[in-house]
């Protein structure tokens, strides 16, 4: 067993680590700290190494990695083996994600842009709120108010005339 002065109380390991005590207690409830007793008073107690744990979860987590994802990383290197090559497959999974975002942020962007550039049809129709975010029903209205009913099947036609529309009503 260690010394009693190698342990420290939960409150000095969350102070020095800058870990709230309650997000300690959930990480060892988890599995991904232990503690190495209590003391009579019922205070958790651990060794100092636990901030190099804390540190290594808190730098995991800043990249983006589950709490799941770092027990797998912290079992394995308490079987006395290195991580990294389970991390490095780890990474790459987030790279391919947070490359995924951010197409899906540019998609985003550039619909966003478009609904600015003055583009959309102005329409007095009582049931848009605002026809900059609902410019589907604004052109879907606007194509039923000016287009000749003869004419309503012909799409060159609507088209035609919606973009002559939208150029007089910028």
């Amino acid at each position: 067993m260690l010394a009693q002065e190698e342990l420290k109380q939960i409150g000095v390991i969350a102070k020095e680590s800058g870990i709230p005590i309650k997000t300690i207690r959930y990480y060892e409830e988890l599995g991904l700290l232990e503690s190495s007793g209590r003391t009579e008073g019922g205070f958790r107690l651990f060794t100092k190494d636990v901030l190099n744990r804390l540190s290594f979860i808190k730098r995991s987590q800043s990249l983006g990695l589950s709490l799941s994802e770092i027990k797998e990383f912290l079992s394995i290197h308490d079987q006395g083996e290195l991580p990294c090559d389970h991390v490095k497959v780890k990474l790459q999974d987030k790279i391919a994600e947070v490359n995924r975002q951010i197409q899906q942020l540019l998609t985003l962007k550039s619909d966003l842009e478009s609904l600015l550039v003055g583009e959309q049809i102005i329409s007095k129709n009582s049931e848009i709120i605002c026809p900059i975010i609902e410019v589907d029903k604004v052109e879907e209205s606007t194509q039923q108010n000016i287009i000749p009913s003869s004419r309503r099947s012909s799409s060159k036609w609507s088209k035609n005339n919606v973009k002559t529309i939208q150029t007089l009503n910028p």
